[in-house]
C-alpha cells in the first residue's frame, strides 16, 4: 500500500476492469511514440490505473464484439486502481511470449504487433498485484493527459487504503504459472 500516489498508467479501459477485476496480472507493453529513445521501461513500481479509451480496443481483445466499452465519462478522469509491480521482464523470444496468452486479454495479433515494433524485437512483462482504492480519485481532464505515452502525473492523492483484487493465495498460483510458462 502507498501513502502518496501521483503517478498514472495509461492503459486500454478493458485492460484496466481485467487487471482491476484479477482476470489479468501482467502487463506487455513496447511503450508510446513518446517514450524516446529508450523505449518503454516500468520506470514506476507503484502507480495508479488511468484507463483510456480507444474505440477499436473491442477488436484487439480476445472478448466477444458486443463487449461494451466503459463509460468514461467527458471532462474528468476516475481512478478505482492502484498497482505494484512485483517483477518485470524484457522478453525477445517469441516462443516464450506466445506462452502467456492465456494470462491476458489482448490478441496475438496486438502482441505480435507490440513485439515487431521496431527493428529492437521484444516486449516488456510485468507481473503485478492489483489493489483497489477504497475512494477513488477523481479529477479534471487536461491536455497533458493526452497523447501516446505511457505514464502521466497525476493530482497527488493522499492515503487511500486499498485491498488486494487477489487474496494471498490466488496471486502467488498465478505467479507460479506464470513463471512456469516463461521456463
Amino acid at each position: 500500500m502507498i501513502s502518496s500516489m501521483s503517478i498514472g498508467f495509461k492503459e486500454w479501459a478493458l485492460i484496466c476492469d481485467a487487471l482491476g477485476s484479477g482476470r489479468q496480472s501482467i502487463i506487455l507493453r513496447k511503450g508510446g511514440i513518446a517514450e524516446g529513445r529508450e523505449g518503454f521501461r516500468f520506470q514506476h513500481p507503484d502507480f495508479l490505473l488511468f484507463p483510456t479509451l480507444f474505440h477499436e480496443q473491442v477488436a484487439k481483445l480476445k472478448l466477444p464484439p458486443e463487449t461494451p466499452l466503459p463509460h468514461l465519462p467527458d471532462g474528468q478522469h476516475t481512478l478505482t486502481h492502484q498497482v505494484s509491480v512485483a517483477w518485470t521482464r524484457d522478453l525477445v523470444d517469441w516462443e516464450q511470449i506466445s506462452r502467456l496468452d492465456p494470462f491476458h486479454l489482448w490478441t496475438p495479433q496486438v502482441i505480435r504487433e507490440r513485439f515487431e515494433y521496431d527493428e529492437h524485437h521484444g516486449i516488456s512483462l510485468a507481473f503485478v498485484r492489483v489493489f483497489s482504492l477504497r475512494v477513488p480519485v477523481t479529477f479534471p481532464d487536461e491536455p497533458k493527459y493526452g497523447g501516446c505515452r505511457s505514464w502521466v502525473n497525476v493530482p497527488d492523492c493522499e492515503e487511500t487504503p486499498t485491498s488486494p483484487v487477489l487474496q494471498d493465495a490466488e496471486h502467488a498460483a498465478l505467479e507460479a504459472s506464470l513463471l512456469a510458462a516463461l521456463q
